[in-house]
């Protein structure tokens, strides 16, 4: 399943709604699950409670919900494949049960998560870096997967602007995927760590370069080199692991105003997705929509090829299983 979190307009102004994408439409997952419901005789007040228990529009929250909400969002889907496109795109109240999948309104595949950790898995990204840097890469690198934790107020979404900081020239990007923590808990095994995972997103971790260097060179961060608004990118979707597959052979492209940047392959990931959990939770509680960012692919960025993005470029991410994400820089 294809999840994905975007915004309709409603009476009281823009409301967050979560939805599943099928081919050229999405089917508000709550709304769907409303009017199904009232279908079958609830009246319209338990069935807007019962909908928002078993649907809700906050993904935090439905994945929270873990087998409950993923079987009410398939009997939505369904129901709503079985029913008049136009009755559902206009019902009588209430937000449309099916929307348009062009020219959403996208918000982050995960708008609000508990926590951002974002690893250093690609040895190439770091064979590339790290000359450029004038350094070696630390001998601690090939002993943890290292992290460093986001601010989880400042993710971006498809199609955003976004806004290069006051304290910034320009930005760099870094194409990454990320997992989604659908269980959490300590101390998870490394044989156990995939079975953790809801599923996978596009990360691109926007960088302002100058002042990360600065404050790297200190011992800490990055921290205001990327908490800016908007500069952790997250989607276009959320696509849950089942149908993802194997996370190991996700092919991904960016292009920067149509001009190939970066083509790389999570096949090459040094540390993967199991041996982040496993360390991440030794000793310590994983919430369930954590993001565990891969750490930028080998060629992902622009500081890799001695470039960086101005303002009015545009940055398109690709990858077949997981969407396209299109951001500009202004």
């Amino acid at each position: 399943m294809k999840l994905c979190s975007f915004v309709v307009d409603g009476p009281w102004g823009p409301s967050p709604r979560l939805g599943a994408v099928t081919s050229t439409r999405v089917v508000d997952l709550n709304s769907a699950t409303r009017l199904r419901l009232e279908s079958s005789g609830a009246t319209a007040t338990a069935a807007a409670r019962i909908a928002e228990a078993l649907c809700p529009t906050d993904v935090v929250a439905f994945i929270e919900g873990g087998p409950a909400t993923r079987e009410a969002a398939e009997q939505a889907v369904q129901w709503a494949a079985d029913r008049d496109p136009e009755s559902l795109a206009r019902p009588a109240h209430g937000p449309p049960a099916i929307v348009p999948l062009d020219g959403l309104r996208y918000l982050p595949a995960v708008p609000a998560p508990p926590l951002i950790r974002d690893f250093l898995a690609f040895e190439g990204h770091l064979l590339n870096i790290y000359p450029r840097l004038g350094r070696e890469i630390p001998a601690v690198w090939y002993e943890l997967p290292v992290y460093y934790k986001g601010n989880s107020a400042s993710t971006g979404a498809c199609g955003q602007d976004i806004r290069v900081p006051s304290y910034a020239s320009e930005l760099d990007f870094e194409v990454e995927v990320a997992a989604v923590i659908g269980h959490g808990g300590a101390d998870i095994r490394r044989a156990d760590g995939l079975a953790s995972v809801y599923g996978y997103t596009i990360y691109n971790d926007m960088s302002a370069r100058a002042i990360q260097s600065r404050e790297m060179s200190a011992g800490l961060g990055p921290a205001k080199g990327k908490d800016f608004r908007g500069g952790h990118v997250l989607g276009p979707w959320l696509v849950t692991a089942d149908e993802v597959g194997d996370p190991y052979r996700l092919e991904v492209t960016a292009r920067v105003n149509g001009e190939l940047w970066t083509q790389a392959s999570t096949a090459d990931m040094h540390w993967r997705f199991e041996d982040m959990i496993a360390h991440a939770s030794r000793d310590e509680v994983i919430r369930p929509a954590e993001i565990f960012g891969s750490g930028t692919v080998s060629g992902g960025s622009g500081a890799e090829l001695g470039r960086s993005l101005r303002r009015g470029d545009e940055v398109v991410i690709s990858c077949r299983q997981l969407g396209i994400l299109r951001n500009r820089v202004v």
